[in-house]
């Protein structure tokens, strides 16, 4: 007995060994680029397959072909992957989608090419480079752990002959926490990503190279082992290497030892499941339990315009599913998977073109749609009597949706790299602990609806399945639900803040997206005539989802023309050419954020001749006659403008004497901004009413910029008692104390401003107030109520709403559209609530139907409060509202301002510009250090010295 425990540690020790050397190599590329390397098994599988094509194929010398291999050809991959897909994006700005985009691109490209140049059988000659003897191996993954975490190691205490490798460690912190910062600091950003991509490879390489002899050698098998054993570095946070090489070994032993265990009865298929796969068992739980990897994959999504669909396109599609009936043999029987998948990729564009959120799982749920058709057709499934196909099918699909929540749920604190890893956590678990399973799918097979047993037929059944999921996903871009889904995938935080439940709206697309895939897997399965678990493995929802996104994640064209492709092509040529023509337009995504089909669009408005055309004299006269006064028609829209007209701009009140300095977004030679207390204007109480009853200024002009007053009826005034409070509020990060003990009180019809400089505790506070934020201590009222435990939505819903400092704004949405958002989801369901808001703002002409994305910073200021204004709000939070704005703006802004506080609005202004503050504030509280200091009247705190 103890010889065998012996061995089985040995044996555990070698795998162990292959899983350090692959965590050593993950963290180190993640510290040195922030990047989690997706692509890391694969580079493992093409450098082993080019070690045993130098020795076994060209008769190269053992020692030479692993020199060429790790020291040449794995470094010189890691270079170029750094050179030619990531640093593009990290010059962008490093967004943490399209970084994962093209990780999985490279991943997907390496595979689909080793498949081309390989096949895609195994190979049980690999070399051996190591002996079998697992000391050797774990010396090596030893003394690389060690030999890094050196190089690596804070430079706190390192004696000065240490100077080279701490610096280099510093520079590494310091071009991951801010790449263009680091530039300006004299790094060689470039350099330092370099040498981590390419120590990376190296390691992955190795990891290849030792793992080959052992393991299965072949284009699909290796790449998914290594990325289920990335649970090592999940495990170590990304961060430590010791505790990487202590879980490698302790999992590798842990599975070696739970295979001298069997036991008897119904546990035995479960645990040997698990013995044979814990580091997937560790991978589920690192990447659901444990806190998500990284900060940075929690900022907001970049979006942009949706791209119009292309005249015809819906034509030429139809057109092209509707040729396959008049196909015969295999070429039909090729062409029934097309729909099928179709469907399956619909559900990508429902969780991530629509939602925003990223799935890497739904592999998973189209295969559980294909088996629990097949247990339910062959009364298999427990608990429910056989049933005809259809009815399987369709039971199958309502199984299989509620386990949406298993990736929907993580997706509810989740974010960009961490919801990925949870999403593939649970991808590779189902594969692994159910679809390979032999108690759960032997024996099955699976056979079409009776009158559908052609290939013809079934292809018409198909087409109908297909047009009702299309119609389906449809109707999630429509109305409510659609505009929600875009806020939610445009900016989570804006979305929140507007009102939307974003945990219960993630959940539903999941759901759907999960209902969605387990149509499509059934369809597959039916149309193949049998369950096949290698079609749902976790390495093909990876190429779906590149696919997809690089296709067009918001199209539901993109997804029809995806699975057209991947199936056309690896039915058409040989296998692999779908997954390296996809890997290649997903690594290209940093130079084409906007898809394939906006760059092709872009290139040929660049290549199209611009030639002015010009009328002959005959034309010249006959245009006169016909249209004397035809104006000539503008290029683009005149400029927004939130500049008041003459006869609006108050005359100056009474007081201190007070000189304005220059603002900073001010042209030179325009004419200097008032003095802010020019701006000052009181609302009178006959002044027509606009949002919420609000009273605006009767002199304001009207026009695209304009404050309008609206000719909408008066409403009742919030009650006085309404009132938003806060109570001894404490925050602290670590040893840092944000805020001590701060009491505020937020008064209706008063404006409340919060001032202090950087690091005072206001973003903090405000983010407390807001909902963002839970404080440790202390409670947040609203009118005697306490919401302190309540998220930003519910808060929303109860009548707070707040802007942002950064601008909050759903990009694909029109301006009409993001307003109505906020009187969707506001505290009251008024249907005109989001025209006052537009009017009230003067965004209610042709501005309205303009997308958000690229309008001016102003304007886009109007957006984002008139939303907020839509929900009908009774406190209204403001984070830096004139930031980016100009002087005019920032006097309609004020004028604004005091109409609402004049109807009963309560109001909370964090602001830098002191002459906004003293010119609209009526109590002013003066915060430092995480205290407030002062309190009192704008006049009274203001000429007291307060410098900011």
């Amino acid at each position: 007995m103890a010889s065998l425990t012996y061995d089985l540690t040995l044996a555990g020790l070698s795998v162990g060994s292959a899983a350090a050397l692959t965590g050593t190599g993950l963290i180190v590329t993640h510290r040195a680029t922030g990047v989690l390397n997706f692509a890391h098994g694969a580079v493992a599988m093409v450098c082993a397959f080019l070690l045993r094509q130098f020795t076994v194929e060209w008769g190269w010398p053992l020692a030479l072909g692993t020199a060429v291999t790790l020291l040449v050809v794995a470094p010189a991959i890691g270079v170029a992957l750094e050179r030619f897909v990531f640093r593009p994006l990290a010059v962008l700005g490093g967004d943490p989608t399209q970084t994962l985009v093209a990780s999985i691109g490279v991943f997907v490209l390496l595979v689909g090419g080793a498949a081309l140049v390989w096949g895609t059988g195994a190979r049980a000659d690999a070399p051996t480079v190591v002996s079998a003897d697992p000391w050797g191996q774990l010396a090596v993954a030893l003394a690389l752990a060690a030999g890094v975490g050196a190089v690596l190691r804070s430079p706190k205490g390192r004696p000065p002959g240490s100077r080279r490798r701490t610096r280099f460690a510093t520079e590494l912190r310091a071009v991951v926490d801010d790449r263009p910062l680091a530039v300006l600091g004299g790094i060689d950003a470039d350099r330092v990503a370099a040498a981590g991509w390419a120590f990376g490879s190296f390691t992955a390489g190795l990891t290849g190279v030792l793992l080959a002899p052992y393991v299965r050698l072949d284009p699909y098998g290796m790449p998914l082992l290594v990325m289920e054993v990335m649970a090592v570095a999940v495990a170590a946070r990304m961060r430590s290497l010791p505790v990487a090489v202590v879980v490698a070994l302790g999992v590798a032993v842990g599975q070696s030892q739970l295979t001298r265990l069997h036991p008897a009865g119904r546990a035995e298929p479960l645990l040997q499941a698990v013995g044979a796969n814990l580091f997937v068992v560790a991978l589920l739980v690192s990447a659901l339990v444990l806190p998500g990897v990284g900060t940075r994959d929690a900022l907001p999504r970049t979006a942009t315009a949706r791209v119009a669909t292309p005249p015809g396109a819906w034509i030429v599609a139809v057109v092209l599913f509707l040729l396959p009936l008049g196909f015969a043999g295999s070429d039909l029987h090729t062409s029934v998977q097309v729909p099928a998948l179709g469907v399956v990729l619909l559900s990508l564009v429902v969780v991530t073109g629509r939602g925003g959120q990223i799935s890497l799982g739904q592999a998973a749920y189209a295969g559980l749609g294909a088996l629990f058709t097949a247990l339910l057709a062959a009364g298999r499934f427990p608990g429910l009597p056989r049933l005809p196909e259809l009815a399987a099918l369709a039971v199958a699909v309502l199984l299989v949706a509620p386990l949406g929540v298993l990736t929907g749920w993580p997706a509810i604190r989740r974010h960009g790299l961490a919801l990925a890893l949870a999403t593939f956590a649970v991808g590779v678990g189902v594969s692994r602990f159910v679809f390979a399973q032999p108690y759960a799918t032997s024996g099955l097979s699976l056979g079409r609806p009776a009158g559908f047993g052609g290939d013809r037929a079934y292809y018409v059944l198909e087409l109908g399945l297909l047009t009702a999921a299309l119609l389906a996903a449809n109707a999630l871009r429509r109305g409510r639900t659609g505009r929600a889904l875009a806020a939610l995938r445009d900016h989570e935080p804006g979305a929140s803040a507007a009102g939307v439940r974003v945990p219960a709206l993630k959940l539903t697309a999941f759901v759907a997206g999960a209902a969605l895939a387990a149509l499509g897997g059934g369809m597959l399965g039916m149309g193949l005539r049998a369950f096949d678990a290698t079609a749902y493995d976790p390495v093909r929802g990876l190429l779906w989802f590149a696919a997809v996104v690089v296709l067009g994640a918001d199209s539901v064209l993109g997804a029809l023309a995806a699975a057209a492709l991947l199936v056309g092509l690896d039915a058409g040529a040989r296998g692999g050419v779908a997954a390296a023509l996809v890997g290649v337009l997903a690594v290209l995504v940093g130079r084409f954020p906007g898809g394939p089909y906006e760059a092709l669009r872009t290139a040929a408005s660049r290549l199209r001749l611009r030639r002015e055309v010009s009328l002959t004299p005959l034309g010249s006269r006959v245009r006169r006659r016909l249209l004397p006064a035809a104006p000539r028609r503008a290029d683009h829209p005149a400029p927004l403008s939130g500049t008041p007209g003459p006869a609006a701009v108050p005359a100056p009140r009474s007081g201190r004497s007070h000189t304005t300095p220059p603002s900073p977004h001010t042209r030179p030679g325009a004419t200097p901004p008032p003095s802010p207390h020019t701006r000052r204007e009181a609302a009178a109480p006959s002044s027509p009413r606009g949002l919420t009853g609000a009273a605006v200024p009767s002199g304001h002009r009207s026009g695209p910029g304009a404050v309008s007053a609206p000719s909408a009826g008066p409403e009742p005034r919030v009650p006085l008692s309404v009132s938003l409070r806060a109570s001894g509020l404490r925050v602290g990060y670590g040893g840092f104390t944000a805020l001590d003990g701060v009491d505020l009180g937020v008064r209706p019809g008063r404006v409340t401003a919060v001032v202090g400089p950087n690091g005072a505790g206001k973003s903090t506070l405000f983010h407390c107030l807001a909902g963002t934020l839970r404080p440790s201590d202390g409670r947040v009222l609203l009118g005697g109520r306490d919401i302190t435990r309540l998220p930003a939505h519910a808060r929303t819903r109860l009548g707070v709403a707040r802007t942002f400092q950064q601008l909050a704004v759903f990009p694909s949405l029109t301006v009409a559209e993001n307003v109505r958002v906020g009187a969707e989801q506001g505290r009251t369901a008024d249907p005109e609530a989001a025209e006052r808001a537009l009017r009230l703002l003067g965004l209610d002409g042709p501005v309205r139907a303009f997308p958000a994305a690229g309008l001016p910073t102003g304007t886009l200021r109007r957006v984002e409060l008139a939303r907020a204004l839509a929900g009908s709000p009774r406190v209204l939070l403001l984070d830096e509202p004139a930031a980016g704005l100009d002087a005019p703006e920032v006097t309609a802004l004020a004028r604004v301002l005091r109409a609402l506080a004049a109807d009963g609005t309560a109001l909370l202004v964090v602001e830098h510009d002191l002459d906004l503050v003293a010119d609209l504030a009526h109590t002013v509280h003066v915060m430092v250090a995480g205290r407030i200091v002062t309190s009192g009247p704008a006049d009274h705190v203001l000429e007291r010295g307060y410098g900011g």
